[in-house]
């Protein structure tokens, strides 16, 4: 087989992982991969396709600011990047985030239709089916299911700071993503799949694969992160992001601290030195690390995992701490609660503060086994949900 893999970059983040793993398997399994993206470092022994320049990112991310225009500039890099796929001759597009400021869908998709090449899409958010936000959950909006106006949310990503241009965005959406003849999607979690058969892509197939980890990075390691910090007899509540925006609950862990007794510590990792300098004393705060074995060490060392966050698809992060043996508390938000049970750890509902301390309070008591945590995590393992994808590519082959 010969795919080609589209996404706006392919260096760190949930989406970039499952991006080279597929590419790895596909190799592996002697099939040929290309990667395209507008935004990468070199990557050894992967064959990569620069989607446009940093003036075309610019330009796009201007026009996106000024008339609420994600996904509708770059069309000269789009045009460019159609040449290449003909010359590549795919037999599967795999197709990722296409926002991002890089590329023009509406191109794109118009090629799509002509050539009836067969495309698999997988959806990280939900921006493929509304006039502008990657996710509505967190204001509760439910004006994708019928047609985007007015929207609620127009200064967050992809931000518009000029236009709210969500009706027509919507409309074009639908038009472009419409009436492909052989696409399937894929969401990483059966929220996001219960959402798009909701939506005007319903009409397609929609399989559930769940994002998966590597077992043998994530694993119980001992270190020395609890001599370095002091923190030898505290239980330690740890949360980890790679952003700590607002939806990633960072006022809850903040609020948390002051409550939980002197037996307790809260530790962040993830964080901006901006971040660090806001934060209460009672908080240690860790910057982002690439250092896969530091975050590996400080999972295993923890007492349990908390993701207060309040919109996400399926959070790897659950999987990393249950892999490294950590019971997971997540609130009942999108995905998050799909790898955790009752006998890994707690899921409290979206925004109860008092049922996150509670639940805290519950597994410092409780000990879970960490036996428990590392089983629940196998269930994630990341080469079976690559081969998924293979034999999703050989089923969908014109």
């Amino acid at each position: 087989m010969r795919i080609i893999q589209i996404n706006s970059f392919f260096n760190s983040g949930g989406p970039p992982r499952i991006v080279q793993g597929i590419y790895n398997t596909l190799e592996e399994q002697g099939h040929s991969c290309v990667l395209a993206a507008c935004r990468e470092r070199p990557i050894a022994d992967m064959n990569i396709i620069k989607i446009g320049s940093p003036l075309n990112k610019y330009v796009h991310c201007i026009m996106t600011r000024l008339f609420d225009s994600e996904g509708l500039s770059s069309v000269h890099a789009t045009k460019e990047l159609i040449k290449k796929i003909k010359a590549y001759k795919p037999d599967v597009i795999q197709l990722h985030n296409l926002h991002g400021y890089y590329i023009n869908y509406e191109i794109l998709f118009k090629f799509i239709k002509e050539t009836n090449v067969s495309v698999v899409w997988t959806l990280h958010d939900c921006w493929a089916f509304t006039g502008h936000c990657a996710y509505f959950d967190y204001i509760a909006c439910e004006k994708w299911k019928s047609g985007c106006y007015n929207c609620p949310q127009k200064k967050n990503y992809p931000k518009s700071v000029l236009l709210d241009c969500s009706k027509r965005n919507y409309q074009k959406k639908m038009e472009s993503f419409c009436n492909v003849k052989n696409m399937s999607i894929v969401t990483p979690s059966h929220w996001l799949a219960d959402l798009t058969k909701k939506s005007f892509l319903r009409e397609y197939p929609i399989e559930v694969i769940h994002n998966g980890i590597d077992l043998n990075v994530f694993k119980p390691s001992q270190g020395s992160f609890r001599e370095k910090h002091n923190l030898k007899e505290k239980f330690i509540v740890l949360g980890v992001a790679q952003v700590w925006d607002e939806r990633k609950g960072l006022d809850y862990f903040i609020k948390i601290s002051k409550t939980l007794n002197n037996d307790f510590k809260v530790v962040l990792v993830g964080l901006s030195d901006k971040e660090k300098s806001k934060l209460p004393s009672n908080i240690i705060g860790i910057n982002r690390t690439n250092n896969v074995r530091e975050l590996v060490e400080i999972y295993t060392e923890a007492d349990v995992f908390v993701n207060p966050t309040l919109e996400d698809n399926f959070p790897t992060t659950n999987l990393e701490a249950l892999a490294c043996g950590t019971p997971v508390i997540t609130f009942h938000t999108g995905g998050s609660i799909e790898s955790v049970n009752h006998n890994c750890g707690i899921v409290v509902e979206k925004g109860d503060l008092q049922g996150l301390e509670n639940a805290i309070l519950k597994i410092s008591k409780q000990n879970i086994s960490r036996i428990t945590c590392i089983s629940q995590a196998k269930n994630y393992e990341k080469k079976s949900r690559y081969d998924q994808y293979i034999r999703l590519y050989q089923q969908i082959i014109i």
